[in-house]
Parts: structure tokens; C-alpha cells; sequence
């Protein structure tokens, strides 16, 4: 056969994940070569492995890796392709570069849960010879030289192989071919000196077969080694192509700086796509938690004892039990604390204020009626928020920012997000914090009113006296003050922004540039 220029795909996984049936099934190409592992010798020389084949695959197989790279893996070839299997754990240092520069590359991973059973038939299980960190090791080399693999699922290729080895082919830029579909039972030419230990299974196979729906039960023994593994398996498949199942659309970031986050969960530091808590913590299982948001103005937490002061009163309410102190939450946040009871998690992320401030919002009165104290406290500070999604989803259907939340009398209570304030010939009003979270923004701009000179009063509020108000606004921590321009399609006053809103966002961005404690570490922009 004529020597040709071949072109090398390379296919990277951890053992046991199909590679031998996708091997086979790229045997079946009119215009491909397969090679069986060619770096299995080098591995074992370099490591001392031991296998029952060592002698003959050592005796049969070349084992200078850099000769396999130059002359098997790179050498000429019959074919235009060249497909090799590798297993990622037998790319050994000192290797030359050649191999993961040239060729197209992909990998193929399978979840250890459906691998360690049947590798521990064959050779004892263990993290390290199962090789998913080598095979991370491979995709972030790949991506750094701008090489980033497609990654397939071996439970995609058996649940849908046409659709999956289409994907793949176009990813590698090679044409798909409905041959790759099927094969042969038994050995093939192809197989590699370990056939005999390893392919028992896949040589009684003519094509890739359907995933066992239920299992058989999981080894204690192996839960260890799953359980270092999964991390490893679960981050290459989060970058996976998935053709059946595809994955939900990344949202938007307003803030692009905050795809970076590290976010404190219990106690530790994570990135932001691994901040996660257990599904037994009990937020998960029953929304068990309670939290504050806080703002940072100038280096400077704005209110921190005031925020620090609902939270412990929060979690006293809900007699949780080793509860951090306020030293552990500001600063300390040592491991110590979170053996028991509850997680802290600090989110610090670039937020700006969730509300159009200069131009104002629109509000539509929600039917869904705020929480009544016989039911939830609402001055909890708690997460079991669903009465105020479920007005938010009223909100949202309206084309509204936010929807207004009456008590069970029919008085108003605040928003689904925040307190609210309106103006009536020149007198500020507010509800009273019966049925809502008594907020400290709301707390703080009530002071305001006062150190104004202007004339507030806490009551119950009617809807209709918010129609018919001069001015009207909403508090929060993430909002600040909002101006409210219209509520149920009513113009508030003359439609802009009023003058007590606009003295009032004045002296509170005042108090914010001035007050609050500062942070350690912040260095103030030059």
C-alpha cells in the first residue's frame, strides 16, 4: 500500500468509558486507521506497573515514547486518518511536544459510577488508575494552546450514537459516516495484546449498546475512589456536547466582572460554577436559612451592624443552632465553626442598583397578599420567599419593575422586594412594619426624613392614597431609592421624579460617601 500523508485523531479517555467500541466504530471508515494505545508500553516501562501481559506487551511493543510519537503515532500512514486511542493516564512526562501540538484531538468521558465496577473486575480501582485528573490535565493543556477538545459522553454515545458521532465528525472536520454505526462481533486485528482481560465484553458487541437503565448496586468498597473521581468527571462533562440533552442557555451577566467570583460556602473559598451546598443542607430541603445583603460605598460597608444585628436576631428566631459570631462572620471565617449546623456563605459580587433611579419604575398591584405574623414573620430575615416570587411573577406578566403586596386587610405592605414610601402636600408616610420586613434602608431614609425637617408618618396606607400620591418611592438595600412613576397604569403626581425623592436620594448618597466601616484590605482607586 502507498505511504500517504495521514492525518492523526487523537481520542483521549479514562479506561472503560467505550473507547474500545468508538475505536471500533472509526474502523469501520473507508479512509481511517486505527491504533490500539500505542503509549501502553511506554507506561508501563516509565511507571512499573504491573499487569498480567506485562512481559509479552513489553517484549511486543515498542516502548520509547518519543520513538511511538515520531514513528507510530506521526509516522507515514495508508490512510488519511489515523485514529489513536489513548488512555489519558498514559501520557507520561518527557514525551515530546509533538504529540498534543499536531493532530485534532477530542475526548471521551464516561461517569465513573458506570467505570469502577468493571475496571475492579480486572485490576483493583483506585483514583489514581483511573486517570480522570490526567485526562483534566489533557483538555486544560489542549485548551491553553488554543486547542480546546469537543468532549462527548459515553452515555450519549449509547443513548443516541448517530446523532453523537455526527456531532463529533463535526467537530473534528472530517465527513460522518453511517458505517461508523456498526461492526463485527468478536476480536479484531486491531485489538491490542490486552484484549483478552479488557474487551471480553465489548467483543460480543456489534454496535454501542443501550444503557443499563437501573444499575446494579454500587460497591461500598469503591465509594471512595467515586467520590474523588466524580469532581474530575463532572467538570469535563459541564463543557461536553450534549445533542439530545442540550444544556439551558448561560445567562447574561450584567456585570461581566462577576463570571470570576470566589464565593465563601461553609469554609471554604470556590469559584463561582463550584459554589455549591449539599442537596441534605435543609435551605435545599426546606429553605432553612436566613441572609442579608449588604453594600459597599467607598471602601465602606454601609450600615454592617445594622445588617449583622437582623441577621443574628433572624437566626435566633429560627433557633438555629452554632450560629458563627459576628467576628467569625466579618473577618475570621475559620473552618472551626461550620462542623455542625449552619453554612456561612459570603457572596461578594459587583452589583449596581437594581432600579432605574433617574427615571423611575412602574409598579401593578399584586392579589397575592403579604404574609400574615400568624403565619411567617416576615421581620425574619428568612428565605422562604415564594409569597413574594409568586407576586414578582404577577409583577413580571404586567410588564411591571415590582408588584405592591397588600396585608390581609387590604392596606398596603411594601413591594415583593422592597419598603415603599409616598408624599402627600409635602407630608412623607410610610406603612407600618407590621406585615413586612422592617428594612434598614427604609430605616435609614425614615431618618433622613426627620433630619429634613419634613413630616413623617408611619401608618396603615390604602392603595388608593398611593394613586393619588405626589410622590412615591421604594427602599432597599439593592435598589437604594427608586422614584415610582406609575402604579396600575396611574401617573404618581406629574409623572417625574419628584423633589422630596430627588432631596432624599441627595442626602442619602451623602451619608453613604461618609458612613460606614471600612475594609481592611480595599485600596481606594487613584
Amino acid at each position: 500500500m502507498e505511504e500517504i500523508e495521514t492525518e492523526v485523531i487523537h481520542s483521549w479517555s479514562a479506561p472503560r468509558s467505550l473507547s474500545t467500541s468508538l475505536m471500533y466504530s472509526f474502523a469501520q471508515r473507508d479512509d481511517t486507521e486505527v491504533v490500539d494505545e500505542p503509549l501502553y508500553a511506554h507506561y508501563l516501562k516509565v511507571t512499573g506497573v504491573d499487569r498480567p501481559y506485562r512481559e509479552e506487551l513489553l517484549s511486543k511493543m515498542e516502548s520509547d515514547g518519543n520513538k511511538v510519537v515520531n514513528n507510530i503515532i506521526y509516522g507515514p500512514g495508508g490512510k488519511k486518518y489515523r485514529y489513536c486511542k489513548h488512555i489519558a493516564k498514559q501520557r507520561m512526562p518527557g514525551l515530546s511536544d509533538e504529540l498534543m501540538k499536531k493532530g485534532k484531538h477530542f475526548i471521551l468521558i464516561r461517569n465513573p459510577l458506570n467505570i469502577l465496577q468493571s475496571f475492579d473486575k480486572v485490576v483493583p480501582s483506585s483514583f489514581n488508575e483511573l486517570g480522570l485528573a490526567d485526562l483534566v490535565s489533557v483538555y486544560s493543556e489542549l485548551c491553553a494552546a488554543g486547542k480546546r477538545p469537543p468532549i462527548i459522553d459515553a452515555t450519549e454515545l449509547q443513548e443516541d450514537p448517530e446523532a453523537t458521532l455526527r456531532g463529533l465528525c463535526e467537530d473534528l472536520d472530517i465527513p460522518f459516516q453511517a458505517s461508523m454505526l456498526k461492526w463485527e462481533a468478536g476480536p479484531k486485528s486491531v485489538d491490542g495484546i490486552w484484549a483478552p482481560w479488557w474487551y471480553k465484553s465489548v467483543h460480543k458487541s456489534t454496535c454501542f449498546g443501550q444503557t443499563d437503565k437501573y444499575g446494579s448496586p454500587f460497591p461500598a468498597l469503591l465509594y471512595d475512589v467515586l467520590e474523588q473521581s466524580l469532581p474530575f468527571y463532572n467538570m469535563l462533562r459541564s463543557h461536553a456536547r450534549h445533542k439530545r440533552f442540550p444544556k439551558l442557555p448561560t445567562p447574561s451577566l450584567p456585570v461581566p466582572a462577576n463570571e470570576k467570583l470566589l464565593v465563601w460556602v461553609g469554609d471554604e473559598i470556590l469559584p463561582r460554577d463550584s459554589a455549591t451546598v449539599s442537596v441534605f443542607d435543609s435551605v435545599v430541603q426546606g429553605g432553612d436559612s436566613v441572609w442579608e445583603g449588604l453594600r459597599i460605598y467607598r471602601g465602606k460597608v454601609f450600615k454592617l451592624e445594622e445588617h449583622l444585628d437582623r441577621l443574628f436576631d433572624s437566626a435566633k428566631a429560627l433557633a438555629f443552632n452554632n450560629v458563627p459570631t459576628r467576628d467569625e462572620v466579618t473577618s475570621g471565617m475559620g473552618p472551626g465553626f461550620n462542623l455542625y449546623g449552619c453554612t456561612l456563605i459570603v457572596l461578594a459580587e459587583w452589583k449596581p442598583p437594581v432600579y432605574d433611579n433617574t427615571r423611575g419604575i412602574t409598579l401593578v398591584t399584586a392579589t397575592t397578599r403579604r404574609n400574615s405574623p400568624n403565619n411567617l414573620d416576615s421581620k425574619i430575615h428568612h428565605n422562604n420567599l415564594l409569597n413574594n416570587i409568586l407576586a414578582k411573577i404577577e409583577g413580571n406578566n404586567a410588564n411591571a419593575d415590582d408588584a405592591i403586596m397588600l396585608d390581609k386587610d387590604g392596606y398596603v405592605s411594601e413591594t415583593n422586594a422592597t419598603n415603599i414610601f409616598m408624599v402627600k402636600k409635602g407630608n412623607v408616610m410610610t406603612p407600618h412594619a407590621d406585615y413586612c420586613l422592617p428594612g434598614i434602608t427604609r430605616a435609614t431614609v425614615m431618618d433622613l426624613v426627620k433630619m429634613e425637617n419634613l413630616v413623617l408618618e408611619e401608618r396603615r396606607i390604602s392603595l388608593s392614597e398611593f394613586h393619588t400620591a405626589d410622590e412615591v418611592w421604594t427602599t432597599g438595600t439593592m435598589g437604594e431609592l427608586s422614584p415610582v412613576l406609575k402604579i396600575d397604569g396611574r401617573v404618581v403626581g406629574d409623572g417625574t421624579v419628584g423633589p422630596i425623592t430627588r432631596r432624599l436620594q441627595s442626602s442619602f448618597k451623602k451619608l453613604t460617601e461618609g458612613l460606614g466601616v471600612p475594609i481592611p484590605t480595599y485600596q481606594q482607586p487613584a
